[in-house]
């Protein structure tokens, strides 16, 4: 069947069949982030940001194509998650655009609003980095406007076709992902809602409906719906192999007999297994004769099923002030402690979050509108909440004003250095003058091998971050605290501050302290439980 115009309800299938397809395969995009932290969430960031789209058009399949952009473009909007679901809100804000007031499209309408996604997406970046998304919607954009086909079915394949030779250049593009061997993790997300959009048309794909997900691991979502006795094959399985040469469907037939619940996807070096099975030996053993592993994990589902764990914190409700102020905060933060410390420093609502969960923009915006303040101020706290922060800026009708404050201790000296008695514009250019000066540091462990910054990093191994740029890696992670400040301290550094995560033990903090106070005895030296997960430290040195 040939597409000479596609018209709404088209249009509708095609974004449910991307957002299903980005959905099935967000820990795959998760898996291509090179940086070996664990917040590698570029696929969850994209799909919950185009569920967020999605679900504006529910029952609207018979509306105009314009009609159903705008609903996806607002829901995208609302819905955007760190960097990488901001520039893909962009794109069909842009795509919107070029669709609105429309009934129906033909090819050379529907290319221009593709192009129209690209120009929005980089208007939105101040300084667009290739090798990214944004090389891979512009692939998109000059594919759709080069393509002589009327058909529509035509021209999405050309659109895909182009946009995956481009992906697969992207590692020429950037030095980092020709180390870490995989492409770009945010232009692998928008190729596969484009191909997903292509299915559509492809297979003439009917009625779909939106997969919502759960935002649970594979294995939670598995084992909530069975009783203990019903668990046939005991073991979660899962794993990358790192490999350019594998035929995924022979190793499907490979291990196949080993278990059920079985997916195979992947290419260009990187191919995701899951399995459930009762010999997670007798898989590894096969796939270990392919390539190199790597993410290793296995959860004993029967267990589980006591004691399955809730792992999303939601955004905390918080009475709002109801006499008017002049100024109010509003921060980002995870962990008790830490939350508790921007309390007391003023901060009128703290929203759970940072590494591995990004809020929203929605979310954001829900927590300004609870203040009732002439001035509000945002501290993202986090480089991939600040697009999130300033879009929530552009849309809200209140006085908003963003501090691109990227780390906890940041946003700390920002509001200490906040001064009530001057007026906004003083105390934004002395937030920002005193963001500069704070030097920010972390230690966490490394989540998989990869090479980065001239080191050799082995899944496990502790490192230390500054300004998240990799400093010190080791075994030991007092260790490499002492290096990673030693590394921080200047002549000119009067304070260092320490904020100790949930998984440290007390008495092992309070001796590295005391060892800290010999050496610096010239420095002031605070400590804090943060209580934040995921990292074991996060230091400060003014």
């Amino acid at each position: 069947m040939e597409y000479f115009k596609i018209n709404g309800h088209d249009f509708y299938n095609m974004m449910i069949n991307g957002n299903n397809e980005l959905e099935a395969n967000k820990d795959y995009i998760n898996a291509l982030n090179v940086f070996p932290v664990p917040d590698g969430d570029t696929g969850t960031n994209m799909s919950m940001t185009f569920k967020s789209a999605v679900s504006e058009i529910k029952g609207m399949e018979n509306k105009g194509i314009g009609d159903i952009a705008r609903s996806v473009a607002k829901g995208a909007l609302m819905g955007a998650r760190g960097n990488s679901g901001v520039i893909l809100s962009q794109i069909l804000r842009g795509i919107s655009k070029g669709l609105e007031d429309k009934e129906e499209v033909n090819a050379e309408e529907f290319a221009n609003a593709v192009m129209e996604g690209s120009k929005a997406a980089y208007k939105a970046v101040m300084r667009p980095t290739e090798g990214t998304i944004l090389t891979i919607v512009r692939a998109a954009g000059e594919a759709a406007l080069k393509s002589n086909h009327k058909d529509i079915k035509k021209l999405m394949e050309d659109i895909c076709v182009h946009s995956e030779v481009m992906l697969n250049k992207t590692p020429d593009m950037l030095p980092v992902l020709k180390q870490a061997k995989v492409v770009d993790a945010g232009g692998a997300g928008l190729l596969i809602i484009l191909k997903g959009m292509y299915e559509v048309l492809n297979k003439q794909l009917k009625s779909l409906s939106i997969n919502e997900g759960t935002g649970e691991t594979s294995s939670q979502a598995f084992i909530q719906d069975l009783g203990e006795q019903e668990i046939e094959f005991g073991y979660c399985t899962e794993f990358f192999v790192i490999t350019d040469t594998v035929d995924t469907e022979e190793f499907k037939n490979d291990i196949g007999t080993l278990g059920d619940s079985m997916l195979v996807v992947g290419g260009e070096g990187l191919v995701k297994v899951h399995i459930h099975t009762n010999d997670p030996g007798a898989v590894l053993s096969k796939a270990v004769k392919l390539g190199s592993l790597s993410k290793i994990k296995i959860d004993n589902m029967r267990e589980q099923h006591r004691h399955i764990i809730e792992e999303t914190i939601p955004v905390k409700e918080e009475e709002a002030p109801t006499e008017k102020k002049e100024y109010a905060f509003v921060s980002v933060a995870l962990g008790g402690g830490i939350k508790n410390i921007f309390n007391d420093l003023g901060v009128d609502y703290v929203i759970e979050g940072g590494q591995t969960m990004n809020p929203s923009t929605e979310d954001i915006l829900k927590a300004v509108n609870k203040l009732n303040a002439d001035n509000i101020f945002i501290l993202p706290n986090n480089k991939n909440i600040i697009m999130a922060a300033t879009q929530a800026e552009e849309l809200s009708d209140k006085n908003i004003y963003v501090i691109p404050t990227k780390s906890i201790p940041q946003g700390i000296t920002a509001i200490t250095s906040f001064n009530g008695n001057v007026d906004v514009e003083t105390n934004l250019k002395n937030m920002k003058d005193a963001v500069g000066n704070v030097a920010s540091g972390s230690v966490t462990f490394a989540v998989r091998d990869t090479e980065m910054d001239g080191k050799s990093i082995k899944e496990g191994d502790i490192i230390g971050l500054i300004e998240n740029k990799i400093e010190e890696t080791g075994k030991d992670i007092f260790e490499v605290c002492k290096n990673l400040i030693k590394s921080m301290v200047n002549e000119n550094s009067e304070l260092i501050t320490i904020f100790y995560g949930e998984n440290c033990d007390e008495e092992e903090v309070e001796k590295f302290v005391s060892e800290l106070e010999q050496e610096y005895e010239d420095l002031d030296i605070q400590c804090y439980n943060g209580e934040q997960p995921l990292y074991y430290f996060i230091f400060s040195v003014e």
